[in-house]
């Protein structure tokens, strides 16, 4: 049970008077009568004053106390069961990495969000809170219409660490919550730029300030052999310092007794970014550090090693020798493949075998010497200029065309990704331009996107997380949101991370691949354009009007008019037409 108005209890009140009228009697005069019949109607005159005595008629009294009774919980607002639940409150939290910024009084703008929090869920009188976090992909942290200590509860573990992003699509999903009585309540740390296109039933409260603010807006390591090399953008917002010294740390990897730690200073231009590209030796984690400012989390990083994986490439049985020197020529010099690996990921022969890639031409030769017409925006013809180029094919190849020249099929791709080189390299000159290497990496690179795991394994919040599965398998992404299944096979582009932290891509159980999200992002990093507003809602309700809803319960007026009729017929008296008592005997 619960009251929307609890002052209206204060008619119970009216309680005092009433018990004590019934023990206040008046003494009356007895009056002598000649007939019985003529007692019912003495005379009510009274010889002396009140005085206190038990009354008799108890029945009338309950009846006439259950009247008011009834009329306090009409005026308080009684609500029984759902009735009594029915204050809904949906609030939405920015889950934006720009909430755990520090204002100048050193309290973080979600710390701010949570008491205004509390206050509005008390000031609305809310019974059931629904809280929302938007983000790139909006989620739910308490409810749907959780006890209002549950909710605040949820809010303040909470941690706001997501990329900036669009808030409206969280909105709406919050006045869909909030159904008819449409309380939603937004907290961020920006005004909106344009009032009237905030939905018409939320209240948005900006609690945010304009700070400057130093930050890393990019990072990445690479570990070739013991060599680990990080490179870091570092850029300057406002009216920050100039000059900052960035800490780098290098803790022990294996093998290795002692870290390493430097101290690099850094000059920030006013607009643009600054480079910092530092080496270790035998390093294992890597955590880098900017001065504390108003948004710690983007001035700290911690880059975990990520050794290169070459690629192992095999040659097969049967290819000519002029197709089998300018490949070994290639794969002697290429940094990113792995020749002569016992177990290979890209095997290279000749046209008629069933390797991933096909070079050589059969049949009738004939010599093009343009033009050749490429499949735009296709990844393994990426710079490949071939102009100047004497190209020997054959007969035309399986697949879809990718180079043609005339009628005939230079290069084509089958539907499972299998390549084929119509070429004849002794009557070519395509081995001796930059088209023929540049054409190699790009196959080199199809292989890498094809490899089971993360192609990167440094990713910037907000950016989707690219994975690649093979057909067949039970895959799950494991973090620090917990795990979730990944459905399809191939490559597959998984929606941005909500939060920063190393996520782990697991096949039937066992971990396969291992990628870090990083909490940078240049705008969140941005504090410029943060400021404090509060934009009342548009509608009638939105506010927490006590008026909305169900209205009041019915029953207690019921209950008072029942009350009212049962004195009435119990206390009547007889009609005015009567004989009356004649206290003269007239």
């Amino acid at each position: 049970m619960s009251f929307g108005f609890p002052w209206g209890l204060l008619a119970l009140g009216a309680l005092v008077p009433l018990v004590a009228a019934y023990f206040l009697r008046r003494r009356q005069k007895p009056v002598v009568v000649s007939a019985l019949f003529l007692w019912r109607r003495p005379s009510p005159r009274a010889e002396a004053g009140p005085r206190w005595e038990r009354f008799t008629r108890e029945a009338s009294l309950l009846l006439e106390a259950l009247a008011v009774v009834a009329a306090a919980l009409f005026l308080a607002d009684v609500r029984c069961g759902d009735a009594a639940r029915s204050r809904h409150l949906v609030l939405v939290v920015d889950g934006s990495l720009s909430m755990s910024a520090r204002g100048p009084d050193g309290v973080t703008v979600l710390e701010q969000v949570r008491r205004e929090a509390a206050k509005r869920v008390e000031s609305e009188d809310a019974t059931r809170v629904t809280v929302l976090a938007s983000g790139g992909t909006p989620r739910m942290l308490a409810g749907p219409e959780a006890e209002p200590s549950r909710a605040l509860a949820a809010l303040e573990s909470f941690q706001a660490l997501g990329a900036d992003h669009d808030p409206m699509p969280t909105l709406i999903w919050a006045q869909e919550l909030a159904g008819a009585e449409r309380r939603v309540a937004f907290f961020t740390d920006v005004p909106p730029e344009n009032a009237a296109l905030v939905p018409a039933s939320v209240r948005w409260t900006a609690l945010g300030t304009a700070r400057p603010n130093v930050a890393f807006v990019s990072a990445q390591r690479r570990d070739e052999g013991a060599a680990a090399t990080v490179t870091l953008r570092v850029a300057r917002f406002g009216d920050a310092p100039r000059d900052v010294d960035v800490r780098v740390r290098a803790l022990p990897g294996p093998g290795a007794k002692d870290g390493t730690e430097r101290v690099e200073r850094v000059r920030l231009p006013e607009e643009g970014t600054a480079t910092v590209r530092l080496t270790f030796q035998g390093a294992g984690d890597v955590e880098v550090a900017l001065p504390e400012d108003a948004l710690p989390e983007d001035g700290r990083v911690r880059l975990p090693p990520a050794p290169s994986r070459p690629i192992p490439v095999a040659l097969a049985e049967g290819l000519g020798a002029p197709e089998r020197a300018a490949l070994e020529r290639f794969l002697a010099v290429s940094p990113e493949v792995a020749h002569g690996a016992a177990e290979a990921e890209l095997l290279v022969g000749p046209p008629g075998t069933d390797a991933r890639v096909t070079v050589g031409a059969g049949g009738k030769p004939r010599t093009f010497l343009g033009p050749f017409f490429t499949e735009k925006g296709h990844p393994l013809l990426d710079d490949v200029q071939l102009a100047g180029v004497r190209w020997t094919a054959g007969d035309n190849p399986p697949g879809r065309a990718l180079v043609t020249a005339g009628d005939a099929v230079l290069v084509s791709e089958e539907e499972g990704g299998r390549v084929h080189l119509n070429v004849d390299l002794s009557r070519s000159n395509v081995q001796r331009v930059s088209a023929w290497p540049v054409l190699l990496s790009n196959l080199v690179r199809q292989a890498r996107r094809a490899r089971e795991g993360f192609p990167r394994q440094q990713v910037l919040l907000g950016e989707p997380l690219p994975v690649v599965t093979s057909a067949g398998a039970r895959y799950t992404l494991a973090g620090p949101g917990g795990s979730r299944p990944v459905f399809g096979a191939g490559a597959v582009n998984l929606p941005p991370p909500s939060a920063p932290g190393t996520y782990v891509l697991e096949r039937d159980g066992d971990a396969v691949d291992t990628a870090q999200v990083l909490a940078l992002d240049a705008r969140e990093s941005d504090l410029r354009g943060r400021g404090s507003a509060d934009v009342p809602a548009r509608e009638t309700g939105a506010e927490g009007s006590r008026s909305e809803g169900p209205g009041r319960a019915r029953w207690p007026l019921v209950l008072l008019l029942a009350a009212l009729v049962a004195d009435f017929y119990l206390t009547r008296r007889e009609p005015a037409g009567t004989p009356a008592a004649n206290p003269a005997g007239r």
